[in-house]
C-alpha cells in the first residue's frame, strides 16, 4: 500500500510539472522595445555629414585596395607625357639618374623599358637573345604589378631571345609558329628590363643590347614599321603616386579600360559610391575632390606608418636592422590574393608602396638579393641632416658585385643632389678608402666626411632609407654565415 502511494503521488508532481511547464510565463513588466534593433539609449550621430563621411571612409579604402594598380598606371602615364607611349621602346644609356623619378630604382644597371595597350590586339616583343658581353633580364606585368612573364635566363625565353607575343583578355585566335604567348588578365601592359654587361662587356656593350629590341603590334605583320627607341637620361621621367585628388583620376582611368576581376566587385560597388564607374563620366564636384584630397593623404601616411613598422620575420638576421626587400605573401608571390582573403592592406606596403617589378615567385636562392633599412643599429629611424655610416666587409659572398643605394624617405625615390650619386657600388672601390683590413665605410649625409668624397653618397637634407644589392649571391649569404653590418650614426 505505501509503494501504492508513492507512485501516485510521483504522478501527481508530474502532472502538475507539466502542467506548469506548458502554461505562459507572465512577464513581470511588459518591456518598451525588442533587444536590439537600433544603437544604445542617448546615442546620437557621430558627424553631420554621414554622406561625406562614407566618402571619405570609402575613397581612403579604395587608395589602401588600387596602390599597385595606381602606382603601376603611374608609368604608363609618364610614358606618355614625354612622348614614349605605346611600344614605343625607352633605353637608358647609363644608370638612372634622379630624373627617373620611381620607386626604389637602381643606379648601378641601366633600364629598358615600355608600355602598350591591348585593346588594339596582340603585341610581339623581340627580345634579343643574351651575348657574351651583355644580357637582359626583367619583368612583363600586369596593371597590378604581378609579373605575368619574366625575361631571362629563368624567363620564357631561358636567355636566348625570342618573340614575346602579348595577347589581350579572351584572345582565342591561333598563336603563329614561333611565338611565345604570354597571356594578360588586362589590356595596358608595361616592361622593365635591366641589360647588364658580362665580364667580358662593357656599358656600351648593355646600352647596344637593349636598343635591339624590337615592339610592333601583330597586326603590322609581315612589314612592321620600325621600333622608336628614345633615350630618356636626361629626361624627367614622373611616374610617382600623386597622394591628393589626381589619385582618383589616374584610379578612375585605370577602371574605364580594364576589366573587372571576380575579386574586387565588392570595391566595384565602393567605387560607385563615390563616382568611379566603368562607362561613366567622372565628374567630382568641389567638396568631394577636398574629401578625396584628404583621403589621399591620410592613406599615404597610413601606408608609409605601416611600412616602417618592421614585423620580426620581415627581417633577414634576426640580430640586424635589414629588412628582406622580397618579403612576400603564403604563396611566395606578391599579389596578396589568398584562398581565403584578399589582402589588399598588406599588398600596398608588401612591396607596392615603395617598389615596383618583382618576380612572380620567389625562389629559395634568387640570383639577386635586396635588403634595406629606414634605421641605424640602435633601432632608430634616420633623420635628416644627420650622417651615417656603413661599413661593407672586403669578403661580401657575391659572384658578381653589390651596390648601395639611397632614397627619400618620403619619395622612395632617389634624391636631388648636385652630384647626381644616388648610390655606390663595388665597381667604386679602386676610387674608395679602403680600411686596413680591406673593408670600405661607405658615409650617406648631407657633407662628404673630409678625404671621403668617393666613400660618400648625398643626401641634400632628406631623410635618407638604405638598400643593398647583392648580384649573384653565395651560400654564406643564404646559410647567413655572413651577416652585414647595421648602419650607424656618425652624428
Amino acid at each position: 500500500m505505501k509503494q501504492r502511494l508513492n507512485q501516485l503521488f510521483t504522478l501527481a508532481v508530474a502532472g502538475l510539472l507539466a502542467t506548469s511547464l506548458a502554461m505562459p510565463v507572465r512577464a513581470e513588466k511588459m518591456p518598451t522595445d525588442p533587444l536590439g534593433g537600433k544603437p544604445p539609449a542617448g546615442s546620437k550621430v557621430s558627424v553631420e555629414d554621414l554622406d561625406a563621411q562614407v566618402k571619405y571612409q570609402r575613397a581612403f579604402e579604395a587608395v589602401i585596395w588600387s596602390m599597385p594598380a595606381v602606382a603601376k598606371y603611374g608609368m604608363h602615364r609618364a610614358s606618355v607625357e614625354i612622348g614614349a607611349g605605346n611600344n614605343v621602346v625607352m633605353a637608358w644609356s647609363g644608370g638612372a639618374k634622379p630624373l627617373l623619378e620611381t620607386l626604389t630604382p637602381n643606379n648601378t644597371t641601366p633600364y629598358v623599358t615600355s608600355t602598350t595597350d591591348l585593346r588594339k590586339g596582340p603585341v610581339v616583343v623581340e627580345v634579343p637573345k643574351a651575348t657574351d658581353k651583355a644580357n637582359l633580364f626583367g619583368q612583363i606585368a600586369d596593371n597590378w604589378y604581378i609579373t605575368i612573364a619574366d625575361i631571362g635566363p629563368i624567363g620564357v625565353d631561358k636567355g636566348k631571345g625570342g618573340k614575346i607575343l602579348l595577347t589581350p583578355p579572351g584572345y582565342k585566335d591561333k598563336v603563329p609558329t614561333g611565338y611565345i604567348e604570354v597571356k594578360s588578365p588586362n589590356y595596358i601592359v608595361d616592361f622593365a628590363f635591366r641589360s647588364i654587361p658580362t665580364p667580358n662587356g662593357t656599358p656600351e656593350d648593355a646600352y647596344a643590347l637593349s636598343k635591339s629590341i624590337k615592339m610592333y603590334y601583330l597586326s603590322e605583320l609581315p612589314n612592321p614599321k620600325p621600333t622608336k627607341i628614345v633615350d630618356p637620361i636626361d629626361t624627367r621621367w614622373s611616374t610617382l603616386a600623386r597622394y591628393d585628388e589626381r589619385w582618383f583620376e589616374d584610379l578612375h582611368e585605370i577602371i574605364s579600360v580594364e576589366p573587372v576581376r571576380k575579386r574586387d566587385k565588392v570595391m566595384m560597388g565602393m567605387l560607385k559610391h563615390i563616382g568611379i564607374e566603368k562607362g561613366k563620366p567622372f565628374n567630382p564636384d568641389k567638396m568631394t575632390k577636398a574629401i578625396f584630397r584628404r583621403a589621399a593623404i591620410d592613406a599615404y601616411y597610413y601606408m608609409q606608418q605601416r611600412y616602417l613598422t618592421v614585423e620580426p620575420d620581415e627581417l633577414y638576421w634576426a640580430d640586424r636592422r635589414w629588412r628582406n626587400v622580397f618579403y612576400s605573401d603564403a604563396n611566395m608571390g606578391f599579389s596578396w590574393d589568398l584562398d581565403d582573403m584578399l589582402d589588399y592592406d598588406n599588398r600596398s606596403v608588401h612591396p607596392w608602396f615603395t617598389a615596383i617589378y618583382f618576380p612572380n615567385k620567389v625562389t629559395k636562392r634568387p640570383p639577386t638579393m635586396y635588403l634595406a633599412t629606414a634605421r641605424d643599429k640602435d633601432g632608430k629611424l634616420f633623420q635628416a641632416g644627420k650622417t651615417y655610416a656603413l661599413t661593407v666587409p672586403e669578403d661580401v659572398p657575391i659572384n658578381k658585385f653589390w651596390s648601395l643605394t639611397v632614397y627619400d624617405m618620403e619619395t622612395w625615390a632617389f634624391i636631388y643632389t648636385k652630384e647626381e650619386r644616388p648610390g655606390l657600388s663595388s665597381r667604386e672601390i679602386p676610387k674608395m678608402k679602403k680600411n686596413a683590413d680591406g673593408s670600405v665605410t661607405l658615409y650617406v649625409g648631407p657633407k662628404a666626411p673630409k678625404g671621403l668624397k668617393n666613400n660618400w653618397i648625398p643626401t641634400a637634407g632628406k631623410t635618407p632609407y638604405l638598400m643593398f644589392r647583392f648580384y649573384g649571391p653565395k651560400d654564406a649569404f643564404y646559410d647567413k654565415t655572413f651577416k652585414l653590418a647595421d648602419v650607424e650614426l656618425v652624428k
